[in-house]
């Protein structure tokens, strides 16, 4: 399916679970959101059950009781407008940068979703004024810092809903910063008024993490494509050996991921002249390659793996519906934990792991490069002339500072834990915190890798008149196509770097590699 039909496509909510993939084309790619009838059927019915509950003068949480420590408190009728309408603008207490609009995006969708269960007891016309802001392109301001992961993302969906009432900022559709009340004028829109249990039922979800889980989880399952190419021409451009790739060696070890990291590196490195030049065990005293190259299908594979288990846990979530009470199937208002954040957290964390020792790995490949000891008769730092020169030596540096903070990343946010709400809420989740460090070290990922390519595209070219596989060709071609210099004196390298870094992002650098080599896993 071409990706832009895809994107196009409305989203709908209703009896089938969403997809990281939906998440994905409506926070990227603003693919409008539609809820099936279905779906309204059922948030009419608890919203039902909500209103029955008004009136009773036994206290029911969200409903007739303050919030938190505060749940003690029992609201008289009269004021409980002004209950949900404080909520939301006590807890939109967020501090810091901006978060980025497709992280927002998918925090709406998220929680659209879960008020579309019908477990939440929101009114119908909140509902769809919150489905209208999120397809005007309205994305209200949402900042760093706020959300403890549990009761779930509080600060961050409060200032989604600050908007929904028309307080507070919000970006229109062409990314101006504007009042929220002006934001939603100019799209025709209304702001909502709230009613009982309905300020709550806005904020008491995971939607942060769980949006930022789907992002990275799209994002890495197409990075460690990238990574399989850039170890290709890594040991190609290296005089490595592709014979430690056998199906029936990787075999041997049935680890799923290693299993398709290896085919993928069979395929890429397939009819090399450079390969082929040195085939002959008695022309070639090499015994065995180092570790980075050698092992690259285990490390890569193990990283696939992970996001395997990461999707899984996405999968769950984007099945579940999230909030504190919740109105059950068959018409209970109960209290419950699920707001609690640990699982994404966990998995959000878990992934910063692989993510830094990608990026070690690939590191140290780009080093054999440059380091004359290592390289199998390429010039130091595949500098023109070396001395004069100093070729991809900086490069390496960049590399490296990069991969240093990727290790400080991979530590978990979720192992901590502040207490807050006066002891009440006495244990928390950080999944907030987990998917901010994650987004960070997936884009360090990214520029690694951009690097290493780079340089292992010079170190190909160096090889000449021997030729490398065509994949590798192809990935040569387009970086040059996109102003990387081929082999010659010192120039400016940071603009070569980040054009590098775009074609890997935007998946340009793989779909070349595929043009000669099929589709990879």
């Amino acid at each position: 399916m071409d990706s832009m039909d895809a994107h196009s496509r409305p989203v709908t909510i209703g009896a089938d679970p969403l997809t990281i993939d939906h998440v994905v084309a409506v926070a990227r790619h603003d693919a409008p959101v539609a809820v099936t009838g279905s779906s309204w059927e059922e948030v009419r019915r608890s919203r039902a059950v909500v209103e029955g509950l008004a009136d009773d003068p036994v206290a029911h949480y969200g409903v007739s009781t303050g919030f938190g420590a505060l749940a003690t408190r029992h609201i008289p009728p009269e004021q409980r407008r002004r209950l949900q309408r404080s909520l939301i603008r006590s807890h939109a207490a967020g501090s810091g940068p901006e978060v980025e609009r497709e992280v927002v995006r998918a925090l709406m969708l998220l929680r659209i979703r879960t008020l579309a269960t019908g477990r939440t007891g929101v009114r119908e016309e909140t509902l769809r004024a919150y489905v209208s802001l999120l397809n005007a392109g309205i994305t209200p301001v949402v900042f760093e810092y706020g959300s403890l992961g549990c009761s779930g993302d509080l600060a961050p969906l409060a200032h989604c809903a600050l908007a929904l009432i028309g307080e507070g900022e919000a970006r229109d559709a062409g990314g101006t910063r504007m009042p929220s009340a002006a934001a939603l004028s100019g799209a025709g829109l209304e702001p909502v008024e709230l009613r009982e249990k309905e300020g709550l039922a806005l904020i008491n979800g995971t939607d942060g993490m769980l949006g930022m889980l789907c992002l990275a989880i799209a994002d890495l399952r197409a990075l460690v494509t990238v990574a399989d190419i850039a170890t290709s021409m890594s040991v190609d451009g290296l005089l490595g050996t592709d014979d430690v790739f056998a199906a029936d060696l990787q075999a041997m070890r049935p680890q799923p991921g290693q299993s398709v990291s290896a085919a993928n590196l069979r395929v890429l490195m397939q009819d090399s002249g450079i390969r082929e030049s040195h085939r002959d065990p008695a022309a070639c005293t090499r015994v065995q390659d180092a570790y980075s190259l050698r092992c690259a299908p285990i490390v890569t594979g193990a990283a696939r793996d992970t996001v395997g288990y990461a999707a899984a846990v996405a999968g769950h979530e984007l099945a579940s519906a999230i909030d504190n009470p919740v109105v059950t199937l068959d018409g209970r208002v109960e209290s419950n934990g699920n707001f609690h954040g640990a699982p994404v957290a966990y998995a959000l964390d878990f992934l910063a792991i692989p993510v830094a020792d990608l990026a070690s790995m690939s590191e140290r490949r780009t080093d054999r490069f440059l380091d004359k000891a290592r390289n199998a008769g390429l010039p130091a730092f595949l500098a023109d002339d070396p001395g004069v020169d100093s070729g991809h030596m900086i490069a390496q540096y960049t590399q490296a500072g990069i991969v240093s903070e990727l290790k400080r990343l991979a530590a978990p946010a979720s192992v901590d834990s502040i207490p807050s709400s006066a002891m009440q809420e006495d244990h928390v989740s950080m999944g907030w915190a987990a998917g901010r460090k994650l987004r960070r070290a997936v884009d360090g990922l990214a520029r690694v890798l951009a690097i290493e390519v780079l340089t292992a595209a010079r170190g190909l070219q160096l090889r000449a008149p021997l030729t490398p596989a065509a994949p590798a060709s192809a990935v040569i071609d387009v970086l040059l196509a996109h102003g990387a210099s081929a082999p010659g004196p010192d120039r400016w390298l940071a603009p070569e770097i980040e054009s590098a870094y775009r074609l890997v992002v935007d998946g340009t650098l793989t779909a070349a590699a595929e043009s000669v080599a099929g589709r990879l896993a």
